[in-house]
């Protein structure tokens, strides 16, 4: 069963990742509420109406994916979408429900080491982190 889904990402590096994602989803593709290249362009609008908009397309969904990108923390959005995406909002007698929330993580200059370190320990093992 499909669910409703909204795509959080920074734009300007993660967009061609976030279109992948909606043909990856197929048939179910016509249940994302986010963004597309049929969007309203919110480029030059108040931080309210922006808001409202995201708002808007975050309420009925069920699903948050996030894009976890090298950049992504110099996103004004992607904090408050994952926030509002855990609320539960009343609207017109209607309560939302908390998202699930899925990460995915982009691959970058071929792979993803700008998110996970490895490193070869004095007693020879190797170990990650991030």
């Amino acid at each position: 069963m499909a669910h409703k889904t909204f795509i959080s990402y920074k734009y300007s590096e993660a967009q061609q990742l976030r279109d992948d994602i909606i043909e990856a989803l197929g048939d179910d593709a016509t249940y994302y509420t986010g963004e597309t290249s049929d969007s309203p362009d919110l480029s030059d609008t108040s931080t309210g109406n922006i808001k409202r908009v995201l708002s808007d397309m975050i309420y009925q969904t069920s699903v948050t994916i996030v894009i976890i990108s090298p950049n992504m923390i110099q996103s004004q959005w992607i904090d408050w979408e994952i926030e509002y995406s855990l609320k539960e909002i009343n609207r017109a007698n209607r309560n939302s429900k908390t998202n699930g929330i899925v990460g995915v993580i982009m691959k970058y200059q071929g792979g993803y080491e700008w998110f996970k370190k490895t490193q070869k320990n004095a007693d020879g093992c190797t170990s990650s982190y991030l």
